[in-house]
């Protein structure tokens, strides 16, 4: 791969700078150079700790955006970081996070996903296909015995099994159409008499 002047005249930079640091470094730490040492992993460590801290906090955030805040009647959720709607419902008694997805026309789960619910994907008999963003994949249809979401319980739901690749299960309107759906202030309301 060749290399444009700007880009080597910048490599030389950055050695150069490199080295005076390192040259400065020496000299203030001449005869003390454990001290030096620890000081330097002590920055590191604290580095090391500020990006851990930032990753760790998108992930609370989007762990929040995913629970439940349930009213009487009403579903409440808060739009994520990314900009998406979650809802965490359980399933069989195991919780998980689903991507409300409206434009999706059944549940959908990942594999990932059924094998928490204990459904084996190597069993199912791929059968149907659905249109994703990503091209046609096939799908195996499943129920699921109990699906509780917030303050409401419904019972044989049905859902499919992607074979594709997915980050996560989707919510689609299969499920959300028995809701009065609202999105305001950043939420989604979802209402069911």
């Amino acid at each position: 791969m060749m290399q444009s002047a700007d880009d080597v005249a910048r490599l030389v930079y950055l050695t150069v700078l490199f080295l005076a640091v390192i040259g400065c470094v020496l000299v203030e730490y001449r005869g003390r150079m454990s001290f030096a040492m620890r000081s330097a992993a002590a920055w590191v460590l604290i580095f090391v700790g500020v990006i851990a801290g930032f990753g760790l906090w998108n992930d609370m955030q989007d762990r929040a955006a995913a629970t439940v805040d349930a009213a009487p009647g009403t579903l409440t959720l808060p739009r994520g970081a990314d900009g998406h709607y979650y809802a965490t419902l359980r399933i069989n008694g195991t919780e998980m996070t689903f991507l409300v997805d409206t434009g999706a026309s059944q549940v959908v789960l990942s594999a990932a996903d059924a094998l928490r619910l204990g459904i084996d994907p190597a069993t199912l008999a791929f059968l149907g296909q659905a249109q994703t963003a990503n091209g046609m994949v096939r799908t195996a249809r499943v129920t699921l015995p109990e699906v509780e979401a917030g303050p409401f319980r419904n019972t044989d739901v049905v859902a499919y099994v992607s074979e594709g690749d997915m980050d996560g299960s989707l919510l689609g309107m299969s499920y959300l159409g028995q809701f009065a759906v609202e999105i305001t202030d950043g939420k989604m309301i979802l209402r069911r008499d």
